[in-house]
This record gives C-alpha cells, structure tokens and sequence, in this order.
C-alpha cells in the first residue's frame, strides 16, 4: 500500500519521535537492570530491552522504506511473522500438552501392566508350587515300589566292593613290604657313607692342624725378619740423614768458596776497569809510578846477580 509524499513524511516524524523516546525508555531499562533487583525482575527487564531493541529495529526499516517508497510493507511483514511465531507458540504448546497426555496415559498403561505381571507372576508360583507336589508324591510312589530291588542293587555292589579292596589291601602289603626292604638297604648305604666322611673329616682335621702349625711358624719368621728390616731401616734413616747433612754442608762450604771467587773476580774485573780509565785519561802519577817500580826491579835484580 503506497501513501502520499506528506503522509509518508508526517509518518516519518512521528516514528523519530517513538525511536527517541524508545531509546531513553532503553537507557532508562538498562539502568535498573544495572541496580540490584530479584532475578523475575531482572528477567522481566531484560525481556523489555529485547523488545524494545526489536520494535526500534521494525521502525528503522519502516523509516527507510517510507522514505524511499512512501509506503510500508515491511511493518505489515513484521506483523505477520509476529502472528507466524504466535501460531508457531501456540502449535507447540498444544503439542507439549499432548505429549503430556500420552506420557500420562503410557504411565498408567505401565502400571497396569505391572500389575497384570504381579498377578501372573502369583498365579505362576501357585502352579509351580502344584507341579511340585505332584512330583514329590509321585516319585514316592515309585520309591516304595523300588525298594526291594535298590537293596538287592545295594548288596551286589557291596560284595564287588569288598572284592575290590581285599584286592587293594594285598597291593598294599606288596608294596609296604618292598618299601620296608628299600628303607633298610639305603639306611645301611647311608650308615657307610657316614663312616667314610667321618675319616675324611678326620683326616681333613689332621691336616688343617700340620698347615696351622706351619703357618703360625712361617708367620713367626716372617714377624722376625720384619723386625731386622725395621731396625735396618731405622740404621739407614740415621746413615742417610748423616749423608744429608754432610752433603748440605759441602754445599754450602762450595757456595762460600764460590761466591768468594766471585767476589775475586769482581774486584780484580773493578781494578782493571779503574787502571784502564787512569790509563787513558792521562795520569801520569800513575805511570811514573809504575816507571819508578819497574826501575826499582832492575835495580834490584842486579844487586842480585
């Protein structure tokens, strides 16, 4: 359905007016959401918001298309899916309730049927109870009629019994007979065995005492030479000690004699160095010096000869 271009504009005014009061309505909601309220209140609440979230969404798209359009098909769809969820709630709450219903009428059903079984059930365990007295009275019948015949059955079996364990009994001493000969040939084995170890050990026991004997010897002798190589030891400590000192002596008597060679060496090395330098500076006291001693020498070798 199309409108004219003032209606749709007088349209258009009036759905901004309802979209600013939806949206205060929204702040206002979303504030005593915020606050602490009971939970039916705050379920109640929240169900306005989405809502009102819905009809400012249905007004938006109807805003548009009465500006573009100039008509508003878009709230008449609106309104039919608003009925279509409304049929869709209804149909599934008649069918919720019918579910109920059947579920109500198979639990009756169930019960009925346990019941029907209970009573089977009783019924059955009288006619067991029946079947088992008519067995027990009939197999009483039988036994009287059978009991001369199970006493002769039971004798025939007893005479083969006995048979059977006469036979047995003479196994029986058979084998104890054997079993008391086997007893007294391995007890005579066993009494030559014991004999046998019996020398062996004591043999063995001799022999232990010979090596003891030898080695508490050997170990005496060897006590002995310990003690000669100890105090030879100790004579060597003492001789090696004399060496080391008199070596360490030599030592040091050859560090005197050479650092006082040394000391020769470096005053001779000194004097030479000093004549040397008055030589060649030009000392001439030095040199009539030496003129005058050699002169003198001379004088005295010939005196000499």
């Amino acid at each position: 359905m199309c409108l004219s271009r003032i209606q749709s504009l007088r349209l258009v005014a009036v759905l901004e007016d309802c979209s600013h009061q939806l949206e205060i309505l929204g702040h206002i909601l979303a504030m005593r959401i915020r606050r602490e309220r009971p939970a039916q209140e705050k379920a109640k609440l929240r169900k306005l918001t989405r809502d009102c979230e819905y009809i400012s969404q249905l007004m938006s798209k109807l805003h548009l298309e009465l500006e573009e359009k100039q008509c508003f098909s878009s709230l008449l769809q609106a309104v039919e899916e608003v009925e279509q969820r409304r049929r869709d709630t209804n149909m599934k709450r008649e069918e919720m309730k019918q579910v109920d219903k059947r579920r109500q009428t198979l639990l009756k059903q169930q019960e009925e049927l346990q019941q029907k079984t209970l009573k089977l059930q009783v019924i059955h365990h009288e006619a067991n109870k029946k079947d088992h007295l008519l067995k027990m009275r009939s197999k009483e019948n039988i036994k009287e009629n059978d009991t001369g015949l199970q006493l002769r059955k039971i004798q025939s079996e007893t005479s083969q019994a006995e048979a059977l364990l006469e036979g047995q009994l003479e196994l029986l001493k058979k084998q104890l007979k054997e079993e008391v000969r086997v007893h007294e040939e391995s007890q005579k084995f066993l009494l030559k065995q014991h004999e046998e170890l019996q020398q062996l050990l004591h043999e063995l026991q001799k022999h232990t005492e010979q090596m003891v004997q030898e080695k508490s010897k050997q170990l005496h002798n060897m006590c002995f030479k310990k003690d000669l190589n100890l105090d030879r030891l100790e004579d060597m400590k003492m001789k090696f000690k004399e060496m080391e000192q008199m070596v360490m002596e030599d030592r040091e008597e050859q560090e005197k004699l050479y650092q006082q060679q040394a000391r020769i060496r470096a005053a001779t090395k000194l004097q030479a160095w000093w004549r040397g330098c008055i030589v060649r500076r030009g000392l001439c006291g030095f040199k009539k010096a030496e003129k005058g001693k050699k002169g003198n020498k001379k004088e005295r070798r010939k005196k000499k000869k």
